[in-house]
């Protein structure tokens, strides 16, 4: 439907939420603006579009023209569809805002889309406002009839009430900013004054595109590429005001400030699938060349750059007595991978927490403990959080692996390793979590050097196998048809177990996350000598049971709990190294693999077991890059 500035100004409406992944709630809600001399609708629309791998339940628009009239579109479901409406009543207008939502307060709906008006004021919102119900009391206590059932309708009509008083709308929402507790990422445009926007940031990112005579708001640079390659990422507590001429940013405490500029180096066709049917699929058939990316600069022919991990970096790891990694989901079965590593070639203890746990307990730091965040995005609410109160707890420094270089997470830590993964759409990590691998075993060799804890010929031996990794990953994928093949045994079932020993069961519980977020499938991860401690009750027929078993120290042991499988009826599919010794018999399937070095093998063992939940979403039906009730970053907790 379009609204009039008439009908507008009677409809009180509002909302959003966002952020996903990992149990928690999900920055699954995309947000673009623009002021320019030209019609934005289709920007805006094509913006949304390269956000839909955020996940969303509904999108919306709304665009000022020459008239001072705010047509709005809204439309519960895709992109596609609201496109669909605009083009049978086209939205003509240089400022417009524009919106995908994932509900959390109010069902998915069209009353609960954005934007939100009020009077004059259209708003798009991601985040969390914690003392809404407070303030929607207060507001009908003004007069304010509430239409939405989201805690974002409070901001339209907090803006509409300041504005009363305020001499600008830049005014209003500083005076608005202050009454919110909660995480926000949000954008106000007046359609009485077009010429320009009001963008303030708290807890969820927002990013300002550079044009020439038009600028940009996004909360994702990728949704800009189409219109600019130049940004500025606001800072926590920054309040920005837009005209297509100009940008002015203030901090939390009303001074103004100057943010640096920087140039994209994304590819603008990032977004697009290509040849490959899924995101997820193009994503796991570039991890040989992410792989290639992550160690371009930092890996010789027969050593590890201590100094590309960064300015200070050798100075850092060689005080370092203890290692303290915090991250959430895939990020966090990496951390735990590499927990292995540290002890066992590094010398160096390393505990692994996941981040909303971290966060909210007691603990003790140790001495020249150094905190390493994982994530994807760098803005990951938990994680970043954790951060945080990490600085105030005297942890010598902060170091974080991530994939997005403009990042909170990037920007507050003392080191920042960047994973250069590329941008990574599909909802369940694929090269993320490889490329955080390499990243986090390079850094393995950099401590153990700093510590002279390694010898020169472990490093070489690492360094050898990491070269070799890509060319190895890249036979990995020839794998996919055999395995679309074992995932047809899968059509019927509704849980499964994979089991693991040593740095493997983190890989278990890697292909287990993936195996439940794109399938539905309910799965468990178990390292395999916890059989006898319970899983073996839920063991039958109908219980298929996915085994990770290299040719390392262990092998007999896992041996030893296949048997415990099979002796109990179980189907078992076991991925094993050619020279471990298996062979296929009743209940029991071998994938044989090729022998690769054992330090970077649970790297290499991680892409079959992405192969087989992508396969076995497929035969289920499901939506694999958008999975239901998940999307790509939390910036929420």
């Amino acid at each position: 439907m379009v609204w009039t500035s008439s009908a507008l100004k009677s409809a009180v409406i509002l909302n959003n939420v966002f952020l996903a992944i990992s149990g928690e709630q999900k920055v699954m809600c995309g947000i673009v603006g623009a002021v320019a001399q030209r019609d934005v609708a289709e920007i805006l629309i094509n913006g949304l579009h390269r956000l839909e791998y955020r996940g969303y339940d509904s999108a919306g628009l709304a665009v000022v023209n020459l008239q001072h009239e705010l047509q709005r579109v809204r439309c519960l479901g895709k992109v596609k569809a609201l496109n669909e409406a605009v083009e049978k009543s086209p939205l003509i207008g240089g400022t417009g805002i524009a919106h995908t939502r994932w509900a959390t307060h109010g069902a998915p709906s069209e009353d609960n889309a954005h934007p939100h008006v009020s009077g004059n004021f259209a708003v798009v919102h991601n985040g969390i406002i914690e003392n809404y119900e407070e303030l929607r009391a207060l507001l009908k206590s003004r007069g304010y009839v509430f239409t939405s059932q989201t805690d974002t309708e409070v901001i339209a009509h907090l803006v509409e009430w300041e504005m009363r008083s305020a001499g600008s709308l830049l005014e209003a929402v500083q005076n608005v900013v202050k009454q919110l507790t909660g995480a926000y990422g949000m954008v106000v445009m007046d359609r009485m004054h077009p010429e320009h926007l009001v963008a303030a940031r708290s807890g969820s990112p927002l990013v300002i595109g550079l044009g020439i005579g038009e600028n940009f708001l996004a909360s994702d640079q990728l949704a800009l590429l189409s219109v600019t390659r130049r940004f500025i990422f606001l800072e926590e507590g920054d309040i920005a005001e837009i005209t297509r001429r100009s940008v002015d940013i203030y901090d939390r405490d009303g001074h103004k400030v100057e943010r640096e500029a920087h140039d994209s180096n994304l590819e603008n066709d990032a977004a697009e699938k290509g040849k490959h049917r899924h995101f997820m699929q193009k994503e796991i058939y570039e991890q040989p060349t992410a792989l290639i990316n992550t160690m371009e600069g930092r890996v010789t022919h027969n050593n590890v750059v201590v100094e590309a991990i960064g300015n200070g970096a050798k100075d850092i790891l060689e005080k370092v007595e203890h290692i303290q990694i915090v991250a959430c989901g895939t990020s966090y079965n990496s951390g735990m991978v590499s927990r292995y590593w540290f002890e066992s070639v590094a010398g160096v203890s390393c505990d692994v927490e996941i981040a909303s746990e971290f966060r909210y307990r007691k603990f003790v730091v140790r001495p020249n403990s150094l905190l390493i965040t994982i994530s994807q995005s760098g803005e990951t609410a938990d994680t970043l959080a954790a951060l945080r109160l990490a600085k105030e707890k005297g942890y010598m420094a902060a170091m974080t692996i991530c994939n997005v270089a403009g990042s909170s997470l990037v920007r507050e830590s003392d080191l920042a390793f960047m994973t250069r993964a590329g941008v990574e759409i599909g909802v369940a990590s694929t090269k993320a979590f490889t490329t955080q691998l390499v990243a986090l075993l390079m850094l393995v060799v950099a401590v153990g050097k700093a510590k002279q804890t390694l010898s020169t010929e472990k490093e070489q031996d690492i360094v050898k196998a990491l070269q070799a990794l890509p060319a190895e990953i890249e036979k990995a994928l020839a794998f996919d048809k055999h395995i679309e093949t074992l995932a047809e045994d899968f059509a019927e079932k509704n849980h499964a177990l994979f089991l693991g020993r040593g740095e493997f069961y983190p890989i278990a519980m890697e292909a287990s996350l993936k195996l439940k977020e794109i399938s539905y499938i309910h799965a468990e991860a178990y390292a395999a000598g916890e059989l006898k401690h319970g899983p073996l009750a839920l063991i039958d027929a109908d219980m298929p049971v996915i085994v990770v078993a290299p040719n390392n120290e262990l092998l007999e042991k896992i041996k030893s709990n296949i048997e415990e499988v099979r002796a109990r009826g179980g189907q078992l599919y076991v991925f094993a190294d050619k020279e471990a010794g298996f062979s296929e018999a009743e209940g029991m399937k071998i994938i044989t693999m090729p022998t690769v070095n054992d330090i970077t093998a649970p790297i290499y063992y991680t892409v079959p077991m992405q192969l087989l939940a992508y396969h076995i979403a497929l035969i289920k039906g499901t939506d694999v890059d958008q999975p239901r009730n998940l999307a790509k970053a939390v910036t929420v907790e």
